[in-house]
C-alpha cells in the first residue's frame, strides 16, 4: 500500500508540471516546451533539496517522474478546453502542488537526521524552488519575488508540522494538516489580498 507521503511526491509532481504546462500554453509553447516547463516545475525544487542534502537528485533514481509528468501533459491536452480557459486552474494546482512539495522536503530533510530549522527551510525550497525556474523560463517575475504569500506559505506550513509533532498525532495526520495548511494559507492569502509589504527603493 502507498504511504501518504508517496501519494504526496506524486500527486505534487503532477500537479505542479500541470501549472507549468498551463502557462507554457498561456505563452503558445508547442508540446515538447511545455513538457520541458511543466517538469522543471514538476522536479525543479526536490532537486536543489536533494543536491543541498548531498543526495543523489530523485528523478534521476526513478522514472516515474518523467512519466507523470507527461501524464500531465496529456491530460491538459486531453481536457484542454477545461484547464486553459480556466482562469484559475493555474493557482489551484500551483497551490496544490506547493502544500504537497513542502511537507515532502520537510520529511526528507528530518529522514538525513538534519533538525527542525533545516527541515522549514528545505520544504519551502521543494515547494517553491520549482515555481521559481518555471516563471524564469517563461520571462515572468518569479511569484517568490513578488508581495503574493507563496514560499512564505511553505514557512508557516513549516512552523505547523513542527507543533504538530508534540501532539502525539501521526505522521501521516501530521503530514496531512500540513500539506492543507499550505494550501489554505496560500488560497486565503490570494482571496482576502493579504501580501508581503513591497520594499520601495529611495524616490529620484
Amino acid at each position: 500500500m502507498i504511504d501518504f507521503i508517496t501519494l504526496c511526491d506524486y500527486s505534487g509532481t503532477f500537479a505542479f508540471a500541470i501549472s507549468g504546462i498551463r502557462l507554457a500554453s498561456a505563452k503558445q509553447f508547442d508540446w515538447f516546451g511545455a513538457y520541458v516547463i511543466g517538469l522543471v516545475t514538476a522536479v525543479g525544487g526536490g532537486t536543489l533539496r536533494d543536491l543541498l542534502l548531498n543526495a543523489t537528485p530523485f528523478w534521476m533514481e526513478q522514472a516515474s517522474y518523467l512519466t507523470v509528468s507527461g501524464l500531465a501533459l496529456l491530460f491538459v491536452i486531453i481536457f484542454k478546453k477545461f484547464v486553459i480557459r480556466l482562469n484559475n486552474t493555474f493557482f489551484i494546482f500551483d497551490a496544490i502542488g506547493l502544500g504537497l512539495f513542502a511537507v515532502v522536503g520537510i520529511v526528507k530533510t528530518l529522514e538525513f537526521g538534519f533538525p527542525m530549522w533545516v527541515a522549514i527551510v528545505m520544504g519551502t525550497i521543494t515547494g517553491s524552488f520549482g515555481g521559481m525556474l518555471r516563471d524564469t523560463l517563461i520571462n515572468e517575475v518569479p511569484l517568490i519575488f513578488r508581495k503574493d504569500i507563496y514560499a512564505l506559505a511553505c514557512v508557516f506550513g513549516g512552523f505547523i508540522y513542527y507543533l504538530c509533532t508534540f501532539t502525539g498525532m501521526s505522521s501521516s495526520i501530521i503530514q496531512f494538516i500540513t500539506a492543507v495548511s499550505v494550501f489554505l494559507i496560500r488560497v486565503i492569502a490570494v482571496k482576502y489580498h493579504v501580501s508581503v509589504p513591497v520594499l520601495k527603493g529611495e524616490e529620484s
